[in-house]
């Protein structure tokens, strides 16, 4: 059977419309009969969510019985795979459930299995060597985007209703353009954290989903966010009329259509929020075009790569207590290796510096948003790339094996040319989590080969509710591709 969204199913198991244990057979026939082609899924749980489907204390829940997928990297529950794309993990369970996971749970969805991400969720695309790249549902030649890219093509083909994702710097909202989805990377603490951590990326990262309706992500929203004052970035809960609501006046909307670092961008990138400008317009808000960026790019890109090299260290110093032994290059992609070791030579006072100027970027963007309800840009610069399309060159590859014989001034140089052009081709995501805003993408602009570009709106910290409210307009006047 045929479900407009993840509502609808939840609906047909709470009338009885419907049994959980279908819905999930139905879920597992359509993963087997596409995942092949698509390299999606990497981990399943088949007889498990079979026999968690038979229970009924789901019911009356708000997802009650809707199969879902978590993503491999960061969403653990006890007893089951948890990868994070790397060989090291390969068949290794987690030893303690997320409390996002739980939270999951409590709402009804029904667990099957994990999506294919990048090694630790560093690249803008999927294509792990534990796991091989995830092909791109509308052109398998092509790579479903990062790092949240299982999760996009699993949900684009249609083997599930919703997906889970992450957001460290546009995993959500990448794919969710290449793949034609809406993807909302929420406000730093508006989804619950813990119990191990609770600062991912230093509050940059944060778990939501991936949907195909706005209500769904409506829903989820709602029922997900937490006031968790154990956590490092309270945030209030918006009420049921916020997320739901209608907007109550136009708004003010700035859009900007040239690259933060200065790189290419698409005509097709600029025709897609051209053209929304003018269904906006429509629509009765305001359309004000900016003439420059309102935060130095290239400055928030290096302190972006700075503070995720110290966190790495971190990381690994972890791994290796755990595995009571010194991590090697053999361990681990080259990329994960170099952002490794250029944190080892990183003094404290520039990561607390990084951490400082986010305070700054962060200020400034409220002050920004006292002038403009919504910042629109492209969500990224053009459309999905082809495989290999980001392969490095083989002097790159080997100065990249040797970044521990570097200055950390040379360190960070080879992190930015590593990085340098998938950064081109998606320059616009990372503000939003340096800043903890919320922003969308939403699937408004199809290419003439029928590949879709995204566009991206940006509020101001706490105010999901604005992006909600907005793109439940579009989707009622058939702006968006679904």
């Amino acid at each position: 059977m045929e479900w407009k969204d993840a509502t609808a199913m939840a609906q047909a198991v709470n009338q009885k419309q419907v049994s959980a244990k279908e819905l999930v057979q139905e879920t597992i026939d359509r993963i087997e009969k596409l995942n092949p082609a698509l390299n999606a899924v990497v981990s399943k749980q088949y007889d498990e969510a079979l026999k968690e489907a038979e229970k009924e204390d789901y019911l009356g829940k708000p997802f009650a019985g809707v199969p879902f997928l978590l993503k491999d990297l960061g969403q653990n529950e006890k007893g089951q795979p948890s990868s994070a794309g790397s060989r090291l993990f390969a068949g290794r369970p987690a030893g303690h459930t997320d409390t996002y996971v739980q939270r999951l749970k409590d709402l009804g969805f029904i667990i099957v299995g994990r999506t294919n991400t990048p090694e630790f969720g560093f690249k803008n695309i999927s294509d792990a060597s534990l796991h091989g790249p995830v092909n791109l549902p509308l052109d398998p030649s092509r790579n479903a985007g990062g790092s949240s890219g299982g999760a996009a093509a699993a949900l684009a083909s249609g083997m599930v209703s919703i997906a889970a994702a992450s957001d460290g710097g546009g995993s959500i909202r990448i794919p969710a353009s290449f793949n034609g989805l809406i993807g909302l990377k929420t406000s730093r603490g508006r989804i619950p954290v813990g119990p191990k951590s609770y600062r991912g990326w230093q509050g940059a990262s944060v778990n939501f989903a991936l949907t195909k309706s706005v209500r769904d992500t409506q829903r989820l929203l709602y029922h997900f966010q937490d006031y968790q004052l154990e956590a490092p970035f309270p945030l209030a809960n918006l009420s049921e009329e916020e997320v739901f609501g209608k907007l109550s006046r136009p708004l003010k909307i700035a859009y900007y259509t040239k690259s933060p670092v200065g790189s290419k961008v698409s005509p097709e990138a600029v025709e897609a929020v051209q053209k929304a400008c003018h269904h906006l317009v429509d629509l009765g808000h305001e359309v004000v075009e900016l003439s420059e960026y309102p935060l130095d790019g290239v400055a928030l890109m290096k302190s972006f790569y700075l503070m995720n090299s110290v966190d790495t260290a971190q990381m690994f110093d972890d791994i290796e207590a755990a595995f009571g032994r010194q991590m090697t290059l053999e361990d681990m992609e080259v990329m994960s290796w170099a952002i490794y070791q250029s944190g080892q030579t990183i003094p404290a006072k520039l990561h607390s510096k990084a951490l400082l100027d986010w305070d700054q970027f962060g200020a400034s963007m409220a002050r920004f948003h006292e002038d403009y309800d919504l910042l629109l840009t492209p969500t990224v610069a053009d459309v999905a790339p082809k495989h290999g399309q980001f392969d490095l060159p083989a002097d790159l590859l080997d100065r990249l094996k040797h970044t521990q014989n570097y200055s950390m001034e040379g360190q960070q140089d080879l992190i930015w040319q590593m990085f340098e052009d998938s950064l081109a081709l998606t320059p616009f995501t990372q503000q939003a989590n340096i800043c903890g805003q919320p922003a969308i993408s939403l699937p408004t602009y199809v290419r003439a080969d029928g590949l879709p570009i995204g566009i991206q709106l940006t509020a101001a910290k706490g105010r999901e509710d604005l992006l909600l409210q907005l793109a439940d307009q579009m989707e009622a006047a058939g702006l968006l591709n679904l």
